[in-house]
C-alpha cells in the first residue's frame, strides 16, 4: 500500500475521534459541579493561542521541507520548540516545575514524530511514515496518561481521542503539502485550528475546575 493511501485510511479512521472525545469529556464533566471556561478567559485565550501556534509552526516546517529551504526549516523547528516550551510552562504554572519539564519532554516526543513524518513523506518512505505515526500515537497515549493523572477532569480516553485526531490531522496535512494539494490543505488547516481550540478549551475548563482561585 502506498504512503498516501495509507495516510488517507488513517485519517479516515480517526475522523470521528474528535466528536467521540468531546462527548466523553462532556459526560465526565457533567458528573462534577459545573464550572464555566469563561471563569478563566485569559487562560483560555492563552492556551488557544499556544495550540494554534503549534499547528502554524509545524505547517511552516512542512512547507519549508517541501521547498527544500533548509534555513526556513531550521527557523520553523526553532519556533515549534519555543512554542512547546511555552505550553510546558503553562502546565508547570499549575503543577510545578517537574510537571512542566515532563510536559516539555512529552511535547518533544510529539514534535520528533511529526518531524520524522514530514521527512518520511517528503522522501516517500512508507515504512518511515508508518513508524512515525506509531510513535505519534504512542506519544498521544503518554500525554493523555500524564494529563489525566494530574487532573481528574481530563479523562484519559477522551484526551487520547483528541490527541489521536490531532495526529491524524498532521498526517493528512503533511501529505497534502507534499503533493501541493493546497486547496484541500486549506480545509485541513481550518479543521486543525478548530480542533486546537477544542483541546485548549478542554484544558482550560479542567484547570479552572481544579484550580478555581488560580485560573483566570
Amino acid at each position: 500500500m502506498n504512503t498516501f493511501l495509507t495516510l488517507a485510511l488513517i485519517a479516515s479512521l480517526f475522523a470521528t475521534l474528535p466528536a467521540q472525545a468531546q462527548h466523553s469529556m462532556h459526560a465526565a464533566s457533567s458528573a462534577q459541579p459545573a464550572a464555566s471556561v469563561s471563569a478563566a478567559p485569559q487562560l483560555q485565550a492563552t492556551l488557544r493561542g499556544l495550540w494554534r501556534g503549534h499547528v502554524a509552526q509545524t505547517r511552516a516546517y512542512a512547507l519549508a521541507v517541501h521547498a527544500g529551504k533548509l534555513r526556513a526549516a531550521q527557523k520553523a523547528e526553532a519556533d515549534v520548540i519555543a512554542n512547546a516550551k511555552q505550553i510546558a510552562d503553562a502546565v508547570g504554572g499549575f503543577y510545578g516545575d517537574a510537571a512542566g519539564e515532563r510536559m516539555l519532554s512529552l511535547l518533544a516526543g510529539h514534535w520528533g514524530a511529526v518531524k520524522e513524518m514530514t521527512q518520511a513523506t517528503k522522501r516517500k518512505d512508507s515504512v518511515g511514515n508508518a513508524k512515525a505515526l506509531e510513535t505519534l500515537t504512542a506519544n498521544a497515549r503518554e500525554i493523555a496518561k500524564f494529563l489525566s493523572g494530574a487532573n481528574p477532569y481530563l479523562p484519559d480516553d477522551a484526551v487520547f481521542g483528541l490527541l489521536a485526531a490531532h495526529g491524524a490531522h498532521h498526517a493528512t496535512q503533511i501529505t497534502q503539502i507534499m503533493r501541493r494539494e493546497m486547496k484541500a490543505e486549506a480545509s485541513t488547516r481550518a479543521a486543525m485550528e478548530k480542533h486546537m481550540d477544542t483541546i485548549a478549551d478542554a484544558l482550560a475548563q479542567a484547570l479552572a475546575r481544579q484550580f478555581p482561585t488560580k485560573a483566570h
